[in-house]
């Protein structure tokens, strides 16, 4: 799909439209003019080099960074200069590439704090645990409880998080973010650091988190096998811009791709 081009009838409905956006860190400039339409219930991958600006154009999404240029809808609304808290409320959730958890506390303590764009209840109903505050503290706790279940952590739901191991922090990270209920899922290189075992874990996950709830995903990732194999559409980024779009197939195939993201005479699959 082109730039800015709108999908054709029946293939699926426009999720995010980032048209245009640029951001800029003095005279460096970490996103280019990229425009990406993400349709809903798709899982799209971004790939590209390190230093490519993958990142920084999750945060631009996620509102952690304002970009200098540009716009950015969800389902219709434009969140360009929204505040990371009403994205969150919006229905945008995200991990990030370093894992940002309480280490303190307990797997079950995090994820609830996932919860907090969902509580209703006033404070003074909170501190007395009066009325609708409580009701509200056991709908949390059961809609945790399930997502626990879903990721196959309730074995370690009263374990501290900096006593795990990194592969089940990272499913802890998922966790909390699926603790807000996301209608888009954003994830930050959510395999990176895991071996074989626990990649194919999260490869699962991610891939049930879209088919089972319907959940929209954009995901960074190096692990071309696996991007290859869970992705509808792949987006490749090169310093800064969006060099490249299209199915794994397409993408695997293109020669732009090879030679940007892998060097030439390189088959894409080589790349982890």
């Amino acid at each position: 799909m082109a730039s800015g081009q709108m999908p054709a009838p029946g293939v699926g409905t426009p999720h995010l439209v980032v048209d245009g956006v640029e951001k800029r860190f003095g005279g460096v400039v970490a996103v280019d003019n990229v425009s990406v339409t993400v349709l809903q219930g798709e899982i799209r991958s971004i790939i590209g080099p390190n230093g490519a600006g993958k990142t920084s154009f999750l945060n631009t999404i996620s509102g952690f960074y304002r970009p200098e240029k540009g716009t950015i809808r969800f389902e219709g609304r434009d969140i360009t200069q929204a505040r990371p808290s009403e994205i969150a409320e919006a229905g945008i959730a995200r991990t990030f590439q370093n894992i940002a958890l309480f280490a303190g506390m307990t797997v079950l303590d995090n994820l609830m704090l996932g919860r907090h764009v969902h509580m209703r209840a006033g404070i003074l109903s909170s501190v007395l645990y009066w009325g609708r505050a409580q009701k509200e503290e056991l709908a949390h706790r059961a809609r945790v409880e399930e997502i626990l279940e879903f990721l196959e952590l309730q074995d370690i739901r009263k374990q501290f998080t900096a006593a795990l191991s990194y592969g089940m922090r990272k499913r802890v990270e998922l966790g909390r973010a699926l603790a807000l209920e996301p209608k888009l899922l954003l994830l930050d290189e959510p395999m990176g650091g895991m071996n074989q075992s626990e990649k194919e874990d999260m490869a699962r996950f991610v891939q049930d988190v879209n088919k089972k709830f319907g959940t929209t995903v954009v995901l960074i990732e190096h692990d071309m096998a696996v991007v290859m194999d869970i992705s509808d559409n792949v987006s490749v980024f090169d310093r800064g811009r969006k060099i490249a779009e299209g199915s794994p197939a397409e993408v695997q195939r293109n020669p732009v791709v090879i030679e940007a993201y892998l060097g030439a005479g390189h088959a894409p699959r080589e790349a982890a």
